[in-house]
């Protein structure tokens, strides 16, 4: 099976899934530094399933959102964020979301979460969480990264979690000879 990531992809696209607490996010700031030590420019997208607020009552640009403004872009010499109402609340799917993203100063872009979109992905487990809960039903897990050894329904490689340069180095060697049946780009 070739794994097509979303339309919207102009990048080597590599996801994160795993239960909530297993340490998606602990692991990520460990390979973004690595990874870009190996002279790659990583971005990333995060799926929050809360209300978030990236400004903050008494700003300019939270008034002017406030009173019906959508989009706010805030600009200044050395960021910009980009608020965006969505007129619908659902949650939107990574492809929409690539949309938006500038992909032109990136080679690589991590995703934390959309695990039900299809795109490659890599599941955490560790053996205080449980047993992995995605690869059986998702064939877009294309290894699973785990504290412990585990005995698999099928054959993906396995990653020591704790050892974020080996995952860096997999990660490195995806990009630059995918496995035969994996689309990264």
């Amino acid at each position: 099976m070739v794994i097509e990531p979303p339309e919207n992809t102009r990048v080597p696209l590599l996801g994160f899934a795993a239960a909530s607490g297993t340490g998606k996010t602990t692991l990520l700031k460990q390979l973004v530094p690595g990874l870009k030590a190996r002279g790659l420019r990583v971005g990333l997208i995060k799926r929050s399933h809360h209300d978030f607020e990236i400004d903050h009552p008494g700003k300019d640009s939270f008034e002017l959102r406030q009173a019906g403004a959508s989009p706010v872009m805030l600009s200044s010499s050395r960021r910009r964020a980009l608020i965006t109402e969505h007129d619908t609340e659902r949650d939107r799917c990574l492809n929409e979301e690539l949309a938006w993203f500038d992909q032109t100063a990136v080679d690589l872009i991590l995703v934390e979460g959309f695990k039900r979109d299809p795109f490659p992905k890599i599941e955490l487990c560790r053996a205080a969480c449980g047993e992995p809960r995605f690869y059986r039903d998702d064939p877009c897990i294309i290894a699973i990264a785990t504290d412990h050894p585990l005995t698999l329904t099928r054959a993906i490689p396995q990653l020591n979690l704790n050892d974020p340069d080996a995952v860096c180095q997999f990660i490195v060697n995806l990009l630059i000879h995918p496995p035969c049946g994996t689309k990264t780009s």
